[in-house]
């Protein structure tokens, strides 16, 4: 993320899968509801105070990484494990069967 509205699209993004209000959000960051709409409008600039209430009670991590390393950091990237599932043991025995 590298933008405001990259910022303001992940906030927005994790409130609405956690379920909870605008309202909520800012009386548990302890800010106002003007703070959060610029926050959320990814045009206004914001304290990094804030950034961090926000993403604290939305159970984000503020992550600082090399710029080399950011793509494999990217948001919800799962590694796949380097042993095989039984799952995947299973479909390939399956596959080979003649």
């Amino acid at each position: 993320m590298t933008t405001l509205p990259e910022i303001a699209n992940i906030l927005r993004t994790r409130l609405r899968e956690q379920g909870h209000t605008q309202a909520q959000l800012r009386e548990s960051a302890g800010i106002s509801q003007r703070t959060l709409t610029n926050v959320f409008s990814g045009e206004q600039d914001f304290k990094v105070s804030t950034l961090l209430a926000l993403a604290d009670r939305l159970g984000l991590e503020l992550l600082l990484v090399p710029k080399g390393a950011a793509a494999a950091v990217e948001a919800g990237a799962v590694a796949k494990p380097k042993v095989p599932t039984r799952i995947e043991m299973a479909r390939r025995r399956w596959s080979e069967e003649p």
